[in-house]
């Protein structure tokens, strides 16, 4: 469907529904102009919230799907989500102690799910929750889907034999210049849920002592797309003349 039709379809519904521009307007809260445009399929300057917001009165559904180079884009997605599992799944295996399994479902009183990662510390009895995100687009989502987690934690590491007496939530999110600006901005959402970063997250995991949560960012394996790069700057000292 192409933006004439488009707008076609939000003047037929419209119509349908006894309803005038004006009317429209008043009640999506903009201005009769952008009913207009909309409904000439002149979208180009209109904020994705007006259109929402016109669709809305009038009870039509609104797709706005994403594609990319003939549907890449989520196996794109995909990779980078991917990308941080392993860079996780990896940090564990440093560390013995832990046992860990990745995309663990649930269901649990009607809720299910299911969670990026679990892992269990035996030795002090903890298990870890890892919410993975390569788009830190949400942090309510993330907090509330995190508080959940904690809440369902022990049972699902019962189901799998694990027997813990505290849960740490962590949030693992991708190193990009757009999350840590998402962070900055949601500081105190975030960092009140979720207190301890990245300096934390390598001693907690060595020896999770006591309860934390936290969010760390971890970078992709690959430079580009506006990502950290992982590895590290080695520093090269000249050779000594003999």
């Amino acid at each position: 469907m192409n933006d004439t039709q488009l707008g076609a379809t939000f003047r037929a519904v419209r119509i349908y529904l006894h309803l005038r521009q004006d009317d429209v307007a008043r009640r999506s809260r903009v201005s009769q102009s952008s009913v207009s445009r909309i409904e000439r399929g002149l979208f180009g300057t209109l904020p994705l919230s007006t259109l929402r917001a016109v669709a809305k009165t009038l009870e039509m559904g609104l797709d706005t799907t994403p594609s990319w180079r003939g549907g890449d884009l989520w196996r794109l997605v995909n990779a980078r989500h991917s990308a941080l599992h392993e860079q996780l799944a990896v940090r564990l295996l440093r560390e013995p102690a832990w046992e860990s399994a990745a995309e663990v479902s649930y269901s649990i009183f009607g809720e299910r799910g299911v969670i990026d990662r679990l892992a269990f510390h035996a030795n002090r009895r903890i298990v870890a929750v890892f919410e993975i995100k390569s788009d830190l687009a949400d942090p309510a989502g993330l907090v509330a889907q995190l508080d959940k987690y904690r809440r369902l934690a022990p049972e699902i590491a019962h189901v799998r034999g694990w027997d813990a007496h505290r849960v740490s939530c962590w949030a693992i999110v991708a190193d990009t210049d757009t999350n840590r600006r998402r962070l900055e901005a949601h500081r105190v959402l975030l960092r009140g849920a979720l207190p301890a970063g990245g300096r934390t997250f390598a001693g907690w995991l060595r020896d999770p002592a006591e309860q934390v949560d936290g969010l760390a960012f971890i970078s992709y394996p690959h430079a580009g797309t506006g990502t950290r790069c992982l590895s590290t700057i080695k520093r090269v000292r000249p050779l000594q003349p003999r």
